[in-house]
């Protein structure tokens, strides 16, 4: 053996000893290396671009390009910034094509050349005018091109309270061609942060929750397609349009959107749901894995950025019924601001761009630039989730320890969907538990099919594997994956035969074909899932809307709180005298939900990790966690909306907090709370 084959051999039993004693972390993996920026360096990013010479190029907010040399610092050198353009606004999006950039800034579809060879823009054309009223909420991504030179680009509706369409299409997605003309494409867009073309060039979009967006979503978009937000439908009766929807034919009953879906004629379900909160909070850019290998083990799937999360997901897709449909997986947290932006360095490392201005993250940086790099090791996770006529196949990236991966003990599967209404988000509904009757395992080890009961299209399918394990012990890195099950694919379902030796079965070959008569596990140590019950928003003494009967006299202090862009309450401290009465009021004029709790003191940061472990029961119980550090709170609020609670101040003073615990935005979003003798 030579010996760099031997070291990367002994490097890995070491690695793999190590593991063993302690829990896997993603840096294990994949580790973030940052770019530093010079102070006067404001670099709060909209687009990026990695050249062909090595630079990498970055557009801002502020409506600058600079050009970074050294991107990837290599022999531990400094990367050096040069201001390219300048006198834009608000670049949310970058290209390069012959020698040019092309940029979509808030309100012009932009072409910028250095003409001398200096490196500074020398020529701005315009090549089109995107229509825009000013209304703050009204972004716009791109572009990309397609195979006819055309440029794609995103249009964000207004807000005005709810997400409106002020100029022609806003909220939808468009192509311009070279000469400028604008094509409307698809309609039903809300905040498309994200666009993105696949090999074979099919154009999908990246979505926010809000109005009548249930969720974060990664949608495939044909001509002529609507996405779901009905205000766009303002301009569907121009001529130019290929909708011909109108917002009158549009339901706005909040019924499930798994089955209202299926009237709306022209309505285009999203190919992959990333649960709110469960995933992140603010779905933005998307890339496919086209290195090759070099990023790891998932070419050909999706890595899909997290703004408020600061984080990547993880995108399968696949085609059942000639329509793309696919799971979601948790991937890289800890990105040091809000992810926008995600581009591929030459060398396969990921490059992602950052800002938090106007949306606050988990980051607690304003804005960064930061690489993603694959350390080399294997993490042992849920490769892909496929769907089959009679439930899923789990693919793992190491073989399995067949006596876990055959126990139905250490799965559990439920599906749910959301409400369709113009409301702001929603909570998960019809959540039901999918029984699993079997499982058969591949002879390699690498496949778990997964014989299940209760499967509903158009559904989303949280699976998780909490105690499968490798066949070298590792535990699963990422133990959930969400599958959003648009059809159920066609063909031979499994007859499964009870075996002796509950751990023995497997008759999957490793070309992945499975036998109808498959010998199969049955399940020993766990029964099957039962449909759990509803859980209700908890109505207590710590949440109180009348004021009590014995307030002869009223409260002893009124207090009013609301919001402030950034997620953050516009009052930072309020003052109380210990027992007295308290009239609080919330008033969430923000364009998100929000809730208020008043927590003891030292606990906020608890509580809201805590409200995020709720998982698919969160929204049900409004993200208020069941302990006694929550003193008092307020429900989950709409958009201009409020609530009044009457309570008792403490006794015992101290500096008490009131945070909104709805998930990522507690460790932001805090007022102190000080009881005083």
């Amino acid at each position: 053996m030579k010996k760099p084959a031997l070291l990367a051999l002994l490097a890995t039993v070491h690695w793999s000893l190590s593991t063993a004693q302690k829990p896997a972390t993603e840096d294990d993996f994949y580790q973030l290396r940052t770019l530093p920026i010079p102070e006067n360096v404001n670099l709060e990013v909209g687009g990026l671009v990695p050249l062909p010479d090595g630079r990498l190029a970055v557009s801002t907010r502020r409506g600058e390009i600079w050009l970074v040399d050294n991107p990837y610092m290599k022999s531990g050198s400094q990367p050096h910034f040069k201001r390219f353009a300048s006198g834009l606004h608000e670049i949310l999006g970058l290209n390069y094509k012959n020698g040019s950039f092309y940029c979509a800034a808030r309100g012009e579809l932009t072409k910028i050349t250095d003409e001398d060879g200096d490196g500074r823009a020398d020529r701005y054309e315009a090549v089109a005018q995107l229509p825009i009223t000013g209304n703050y909420h009204e972004y716009s991504y791109g572009p990309l091109f397609d195979k006819d030179g055309n440029m794609v680009v995103s249009l964000n509706v207004a807000w005005v309270g709810y997400g409106a369409s002020l100029a022609p299409w806003r909220g939808w997605m468009i192509k311009v061609t070279p000469d400028g003309k604008i094509i409307p494409w698809a309609a039903g867009l809300r905040s498309p942060a994200g666009i993105n073309m696949n090999r074979e060039g099919d154009l999908f979009f990246a979505e926010n929750q809000g109005d009548w967006v249930g969720s974060g979503k990664v949608t495939h978009l044909r001509q002529g397609d609507f996405a779901g937000h009905a205000r766009s439908l303002a301009w569907s009766g121009e001529p130019a349009s290929p909708v011909k929807l109108k917002y009158a034919d549009v339901p706005n009953t909040g019924a499930p959107i798994a089955e209202i879906c299926k009237t709306i004629p022209g309505y285009k379900y999203p190919a992959v749901w990333f649960p709110h909160t469960l995933m992140g909070i603010s779905t933005a850019d998307m890339v496919e894995d086209t290195t090759g290998g070099a990023f790891g083990p998932f070419n050909g799937q999706y890595f899909v950025a997290d703004q408020g999360h600061s984080k990547v997901m993880r995108m399968f897709l696949e085609k059942v019924n000639g329509e793309y449909q696919g799971a979601c997986f948790p991937f890289r947290e800890g990105w040091q601001s809000g992810l926008l932006r995600l581009r591929w360095g030459l060398d396969g490392s990921m490059f992602g761009g950052m800002t938090s201005r106007g949306w606050s993250s988990t980051g607690k940086e304003n804005y960064g630039v930061q690489r993603l790099v694959w350390t080399g090791k294997m993490p042992f996770e849920m490769r892909a989730i496929r769907a089959m006529p009679d439930g899923f196949e789990v693919e793992f990236t190491k073989p399995v320890d067949r006596a876990t991966a055959t126990d139905t003990a250490n799965y559990s599967l439920s599906g749910f969907t959301y409400k369709y209404h113009s409301s702001y988000g929603s909570p998960i509904v019809n959540n039901r538990s999918c029984p699993i009757r079997g499982i058969v395992l591949s002879d390699d080890g690498l496949r778990a099919r997964l014989v299940v009961d209760g499967l509903r299209d158009h559904y989303i399918h949280e699976v998780r594997a909490e105690g499968v394990k490798a066949a070298s012990g590792e535990a699963l890195l990422h133990p959930v994956g969400y599958y959003t099950l648009n059809a159920i694919p066609p063909g031979e379902k499994l007859t499964l035969m009870a075996s002796a030796n509950s751990h023995a079965g497997h008759s999957m070959g490793n070309g992945g074909s499975m036998t109808a008569s498959a010998k199969t596990s049955v399940p020993t140590k766990g029964k099957p899932a039962t449909k759990a019950p509803a859980t209700a928003a908890r109505k207590s003494a710590k949440r109180v809307n009348d004021m009590p009967a014995n307030w002869l006299n009223g409260p002893d202090l009124t207090v009013s709180i609301g919001t402030k862009p950034g997620l953050k309450f516009d009052t930072e401290t309020v003052q109380v005298k210990a027992g007295s009465k308290v009239k609080w009021t919330f008033n969430n004029n923000d364009d998100m939900t929000h809730n208020c709790v008043i927590v003891a003191p030292g606990t906020a940061d608890a509580v809201g990790n805590q409200a995020i472990k709720l998982g698919l029961k969160g929204s049900q119980l409004e993200y208020i966690p069941a302990t006694p550090s929550v003193i008092y709170h307020t429900g989950l609020l709409q958009p201009e909306s409020s609530e009044t609670i009457y309570f008792t101040a403490p006794e015992q003073p101290g500096e008490y907090t009131f945070v909104c615990t709805y998930p990522g935005h507690h460790t932001l979003m805090q007022g102190k709370l000080k009881v005083l003798k």
